[in-house]
């Protein structure tokens, strides 16, 4: 008998199924009169799930393609993931290694990475994590040669460079008088989420789509119509709550509650500086109205009594100071 599991805008209904191998409980959406539910691309256990699977390349290569605008014979002929998104191997690891790695035909080695939250250094470990996998290419003693280039993608889901309004930016050195390239074993792409604007109706190309997919796609119904190109939709398939098994939708479940948690002590935190920083200004004004009234310095009762006021009563004895 099935369980039901209330989960926002419809129900799911729980069924136990025996495939093949026997190993799976599927979910699946009872859809009468309840919207289709996509998981948040953006929680990267989703992320990971839709785009770093094995029996999904086609996802991850049309990604590339129309990100780095490989065409004709630049085009990926086949894609090696080098970490595969297997759900039993990821519900014991931290969420900051749920990237997407992979290598295509020619040896270019590929970071996907999408982060939801600004972390401390975050640009240095980005450039950190590029040079790691550029180094470990070869073991000691090898030629040189062998080193292939290094593309780190990292999709962000708040503003982080100043200075320019467009989503996709590409990073590389050049020689600082001519301005030419030279030096292009390490480069990198940003996708800034908050800065793409664009509505459905709007999307001119694939990359629009798949920006529009990884933004949009976990307050949407159901799958755009105006969305053609397949390896898109079978994101979306991908993306679908039916589709996943109780495993899957408990960890993405269990990300997403953490992931909330960080956000709120973040804004906790925050909010508390905020206050601190009010309470710690209040005090000083009332330590120097004191000084003044009362000459100085001020006794060790008075600042013990101080150090331990609350906001409210700092401010009550300012306002009552000149009355005293």
């Amino acid at each position: 008998m099935g369980a039901t599991v209330a989960r926002g805008c419809g129900r799911i209904f729980l069924d136990e199924r025996a495939g093949s191998q026997g190993e799976s409980r599927k979910m699946h959406a009872f859809s009468r009169g309840f919207p289709v539910k996509f998981i948040d691309p953006r929680i990267d256990f989703a992320f990971k799930k839709i785009f770093g699977s094995e029996e999904a390349k086609d996802i991850l290569i049309s990604f590339l393609e129309s990100l780095l605008g490989l065409t004709g014979d630049r085009r990926i002929a086949e894609l090696t993931l080098l970490d595969p998104f297997l759900a039993p191997k990821i519900r014991n690891m931290k969420y900051s290694v749920l990237d997407v790695q992979c290598r295509d035909h020619r040896g270019v080695s590929y970071i996907v990475e999408m982060q939801i939250q600004k972390a401390a250094a975050f640009l240095r470990r980005i450039q950190y994590n590029a040079a790691k996998t550029y180094v470990h290419q070869i073991a000691r003693g090898e030629d040189y040669p062998k080193l292939n280039q290094v593309i780190a993608i990292t999709i962000t889901d708040f503003p982080l460079f100043e200075g320019f309004t467009h989503c996709v930016s590409r990073h590389e050195s050049r020689e600082t008088v001519t301005g030419q390239v030279f030096l292009q074993e390490i480069l990198y792409y940003f996708i800034e989420l908050p800065k793409f604007t664009k509505s459905l109706e709007a999307l001119t190309d694939v990359l629009d789509q798949w920006i529009y997919f990884i933004k949009c796609a976990g307050s949407l119904e159901a799958i755009p119509d105006t969305i053609r190109a397949e390896p898109i939709r079978h994101a979306f398939e991908r993306a679908m709550v039916a589709n996943m098994t109780l495993e899957e939708y408990e960890f993405y479940d269990k990300a997403g509650i953490a992931l909330t948690d960080a956000q709120g002590a973040v804004q906790l935190a925050r909010q508390e500086g905020r206050q601190e920083g009010r309470q710690e200004g209040a005090g000083h004004i009332l330590r120097r109205q004191l000084q003044r009234k009362f000459g100085s310095p001020l006794d060790a009762e008075v600042e013990s009594r101080l150090s331990a006021a609350s906001l409210d009563e700092i401010e009550k004895w300012t306002d009552r100071i000149w009355d005293a």
